[in-house]
């Protein structure tokens, strides 16, 4: 895994790739490149203006790449259904749940879900069950979910998965990833109880310069912070570029085990592909069924072809 980069994503060609939120920053960067590599690659996004721009400004990058647009928007679970029910292809080898939302000011979804859990991980789990059956119908598929490092910093509350006794933007983001985790957890279980060769794995991209650090602090008029994070992203980060390595290693490389984390190698933070350390709390086997079965009622989203 050592030296690691874009150059040694395997070929391609023939494949299907899905890879939410990829407009900007790392998951345009996953996209570009699984293109680039011969993948078919259908860019979901919530504006269509910004998916339609993406999908120009790659094909110019990547002459002759198959790539087209999709509206998906992970907050509202109507467009979820849509996208899963116009799906165009009979095949889906990669599954790259990479949008997300970060310590935003206390919001809902349009189904009343608090903003982060409901975008960054009920939205995303229910767009993986809609597609099961067609992921399930392809050799050696996988679903890559795109956590943090901040899932660290708070486990999921079960009893309180909307934040309504108290919302703390940070402690929301970091549920939210380490919501991720478990699913990929949970999901790699059920996948082996049924002796398939799919798997579910995760990664991270460290600390990457993405807008996804100003997008909050915009909302929220907090200028000096806005301000504080640009600095950050200038001066600190490594480029989205670097940040997107260990999603595309994740995706991509024949030697990913299931249920693993990939991230950047030092101190997780940039570097090449490595095993990421993983709190203990995101391999909890009864958190990961009792979140699983929570999901699928909040969602109405029922994971029939993988039940155990």
């Amino acid at each position: 895994m050592s030296g690691w980069s874009a150059e040694d994503v395997p070929a391609q060609g023939g494949r299907v790739a899905v890879v939410t939120g990829a407009n900007s920053g790392i998951g345009y960067v996953t996209a570009r490149e699984l293109a680039r590599r011969g993948a078919r690659v259908l860019l979901a996004c919530r504006s269509e203006a910004r998916g339609v721009g993406a999908r120009d400004r790659l094909v110019g990058e990547v002459p002759g790449a198959e790539v087209e647009f999709a509206r998906l928007d992970l907050g509202d679970l109507a467009s979820v259904r849509e996208f899963a029910t116009t799906y165009p292809y009979d095949r889906l080898d990669l599954l790259v749940n990479n949008a997300g939302v970060m310590a935003l000011p206390y919001g809902t979804t349009a189904d009343g879900f608090e903003t982060q859990f409901g975008v960054n991980h009920l939205g995303h789990f229910a767009l993986t069950g809609l597609l099961m059956p067609t992921i399930l119908a392809t050799p050696a598929a996988r679903v890559v979910a795109v956590s943090s490092t901040a899932h660290a910093l708070a486990n999921i509350d079960i009893d309180d998965l909307n934040s309504e006794r108290r919302y703390r933007r940070w402690v929301a983001y970091a549920r939210s990833k380490t919501a991720n985790l478990l699913f990929v957890h949970e999901l790699s279980r059920r996948l082996a109880a049924h002796g398939t060769d799919v798997i579910g794995v995760a990664a991270h991209p460290g600390y990457a310069a993405t807008n996804l650090q100003t997008a909050g602090p915009k909302m929220a008029g907090r200028g000096a912070v806005e301000r504080f994070m640009r600095v950050g992203n200038r001066f600190f980060a490594q480029s989205a570029e670097a940040g997107a390595l260990s999603t595309l290693y994740a995706a991509t490389a024949p030697e990913v085990p299931p249920d693993s984390f990939t991230g950047p190698s030092l101190a997780g933070w940039r570097g090449s592909p490595a095993p990421s350390w993983r709190a203990p709390w995101t391999r909890d086997d009864r958190a990961s069924r009792r979140l699983w079965t929570v999901s699928e009622k909040l969602t109405g989203v029922a994971y029939d072809v993988l039940k155990v």
